[in-house]
């Protein structure tokens, strides 16, 4: 009987224990500063989930990550460790086996945590590591694709997905023991991958298609291209550029991405209110606390920048909300301004669930700011380091204080950089050779060997130099993604389907040939489309077949129009059409103007989109089902086709609403009769982007010329206009 009494009360007190410890939560997302958040100040984000818990819980206006890449940031919290300390000699960014054999899910596993993982993992782990050995239930869920296809046949957006698996985790949850989800976003990471701007680079979950739309996109705050200029070659021809002219370098693919980028933060807060509602309706809200951020910051253009990586703001910057429903009122909605890391939140984790914190850990538990708004003897500042990647991202470390920024870049010859942030809050000017500061410089500088020293020591020298990934102002942009050959063409079909995004039951790719090919039963046309860069100005020349009947397109300049479908584009096109000579070879616009300079025509389009024949050469017909060669020559504003050598469009282009100067490269199957079209041989020579427009006054409008006739029936009485007579 006293064994009996003696077992309960153990019993009593474990279960008295558990329903002390707190619920955690954790949305982790990808590639998001601070800024693209409404909570944080954003003028458009769309954000209410969000922001909810912000009112609701605190917010931090000081947080960092210690390394701004995915998977040492990832590393980190599940470690406690930076990547200097808990990496391998040598490779610097990959964990060794002591620093990972119990992560700070073990330690909630064994304080009666059932521990939960989907989404990114992106962890750099030895040899037969195995993350399934420290969790519950774990689910990998990655990018590329960023939509999956699902037994139905439907597609659903990895954020849905891994919302979804959080879901499943909190229906399967065992009544009266805590549990630990971790909900690791591939959002808002860039399908790099997939240049296409918008739902190619930056794929959006569908729901949030609508947003955005008629908001005006500002251009990036810091994007004077004196900023750009002030900063050393090494930082210039980085893949900090490389990346900018992937997805930010004009204006149109600028917002186009930002929409994009928008709609991907905006599904995120979709799918976390889709949760906290399953949460609450569970009755296990009131016992949960909620921690959203980020794993590094993102440069969204600014100082002509993309990614992350460096030393500013921008890279090392990262929202971080925490919702403790259990803090006292005073506490709720707060905004503070302690400096947090990525690597607290391990320590933070441990110390809700009243577990010991090991002394390896090299964080702090932010509980007590998140309680009272308060915190005894903070730290005065913060490092922060860059390693990973070394031969392509230039390695840095330094210090951080609420006034200074120190950072030395270690395979530059210690090129430092000193930001006084009191005076210049945006770091454009370097203060490192200035004799006002060489005593804070000093100071610096001997606090950072300090803190090396203590968490490992100097980095060993690099193997090998710095690669240069772009010239800092390329000649076309275009070729920074797609290299040239020695006679300055590349070939765009050579390695198969990986450069290309389209439907596998219309297109396929066999001994070099692109084939699409339908069975007459669509319904809407569908393309396939270039992935690897937009196009601008261009020579493109490619061999096509197409069969009786067929009738297909190659598209450029083209914007994707995913409200139309996935694979839609929309834009200036060649068109291919069998049997219909007066077609083929024409400058056509999908979606948009229509014919804008039929086959045999020459045509200038006015700056009021009129369009008017200036000349004309004869039309030649090309037998089907043999292979012809088709030019597209993009200079400017003028646009030339050519079949066989033999001139089949000419257009100038004065509409400056109308037109566009840079897009996606595309082909086409059209619904309608069975058709099959191939395409070889395709070469690219892209042109100089700063390639002049054509002006009106510099190609005038001939008196005699006529209206362009307009697409589909006309009166039987129509005529067209003359130019000198409208």
């Amino acid at each position: 009987m006293k064994k009996f009494i003696i077992t309960f009360c153990f019993l009593l007190a474990c279960s008295a224990q558990a329903a002390k410890q707190p619920n955690i939560v954790f949305f982790f997302a990808d590639d998001q500063t601070s800024s693209s958040l409404a909570c944080y100040g954003h003028p458009l984000a769309k954000t209410p989930n969000i922001d909810r818990l912000a009112a609701r819980g605190t917010r931090f206006s000081n947080s960092y990550v210690s390394q701004a890449i995915c998977w040492v940031s990832r590393t980190t919290i599940l470690t406690g460790l930076t990547g200097r300390s808990y990496g391998t000699p040598g490779r610097h960014d990959a964990a060794r086996p002591d620093a990972v054999r119990e992560l700070y899910v073990d330690y909630l596993r064994k304080a009666g945590y059932r521990t939960g993982f989907a989404g990114k993992w992106h962890a750099k782990m030895p040899k037969g590591w195995n993350p399934t050995d420290h969790f519950d239930v774990f689910q990998k869920i990655g990018r590329n694709p960023f939509y999956k296809k699902q037994p139905d046949g439907s597609l659903r957006h990895e954020t849905e997905l891994i919302v979804d698996r959080g879901i499943e985790f909190l229906e399967n949850q065992p009544k009266d023991k805590p549990f630990a989800l971790n909900m690791w976003f591939n959002a808002c990471h860039a399908e790099d991958g997939d240049r296409r701007p918008g739902i190619g680079h930056f794929p959006w979950p569908r729901a949030a298609d609508d947003l955005y739309v008629e908001d005006e996109i500002a251009p990036p705050r810091l994007n004077d291209p004196k900023i750009f200029e002030s900063q050393p070659y090494f930082l210039k021809t980085t893949i900090n550029r490389e990346r900018f002219f992937w997805r930010w370098n004009t204006e149109t693919k600028y917002r186009t991405n930002m929409r994009a980028y928008l709609r991907m933060v905006s599904g995120i807060d979709n799918a976390i209110g889709r949760f906290i509602k399953v949460l609450e309706a569970k009755g296990l809200a009131d016992n949960t606390i909620i921690v959203y951020t980020a794993d590094n910051g993102y440069h969204l253009g600014n100082r002509g920048f993309a990614g992350k990586w460096s030393h500013y703001e921008e890279s090392l910057r990262v929202p971080m909300i925490i919702w403790d429903p259990r803090a006292p009122k005073s506490a709720r909605g707060q905004v503070v301004d302690y400096s947090a890391l990525n690597l607290d939140l391990p320590s933070t984790f441990l110390d809700w669930a009243g577990a010991p914190v090991p002394e390896r850990y090299q964080g702090r538990s932010l509980k007590s700011i998140v309680s009272t708004g308060k915190a005894d003897n903070w730290r005065k500042q913060t490092f922060h380091e860059h390693f990973a990647v070394r031969s392509r991202i230039p390695a840095f470390e330094g210090l951080r204080t609420d006034r200074y920024k120190y950072v030395r870049y270690v395979d530059e010859d210690n090129y430092e950089f000193l930001h006084d942030l009191k005076e210049d809050p945006d770091e454009l000017t370097n203060f490192a050779k200035n004799p006002k500061y060489t005593k804070t410089l000093k100071q610096l500088r001997k606090r950072t060997d300090e803190r090396v020293a203590e968490l490992g020591g100097p980095l060993q020298p690099m193997q090998g130099d710095l690669s240069v990934s772009t010239p800092p102002h390329p000649i076309a942009a275009a070729t920074v993604a797609n290299r040239p050959g020695a006679n300055g063409f590349s070939n765009l079909i050579g390695g198969g389907m990986r450069s290309w995004a389209g439907d596998s039951k219309f297109w396929s790719h066999k001994n070099g040939v692109l084939t699409g090919k339908t069975d007459g039963t669509l319904k809407m046309n569908h393309f396939i489309t270039w992935k690897v860069a937009t196009v601008r100005n261009f020579d493109l020349r490619v061999k096509v077949r197409i069969s009786k009947g067929g009738n297909s397109g190659i598209q450029y300049r083209s914007a994707h129009a995913p409200e139309l479908g996935l694979d839609v584009v929309t834009g200036y096109q060649c068109d291919i059409v069998a049997d219909k000579p007066q077609y083929n070879g024409m400058v056509y616009e999908e979606k948009g103007r229509r014919i804008l300079s039929q086959t045999g025509e020459k045509v200038v389009v006015d700056p009021k989109g009129d369009r008017w024949v200036v000349g004309n050469f004869e039309v030649k017909e090309f037998a089907p089902e043999q292979w012809h060669e088709y030019r597209i020559l993009v200079e400017g504003n003028r646009h030339r086709h050519w079949i066989d050598g033999h001139p089949t469009g000419d257009l100038i282009d004065l509409d400056e609403k109308g037109r566009a100067l840079d897009g996606v490269l595309a082909m086409q199957v059209h619904k309608g009769p069975p058709m099959t079209i191939e395409f070889k041989d395709m070469l690219i020579k892209h042109l100089p982007d700063d390639l002049p427009l054509l002006q009106l006054k510099d190609h005038p409008i001939p008196a005699d010329a006529r209206g362009a006739r307009p697409q589909g029936r006309l009166p039987k009485d129509w005529k067209a206009r003359i130019y000198g007579e409208r």
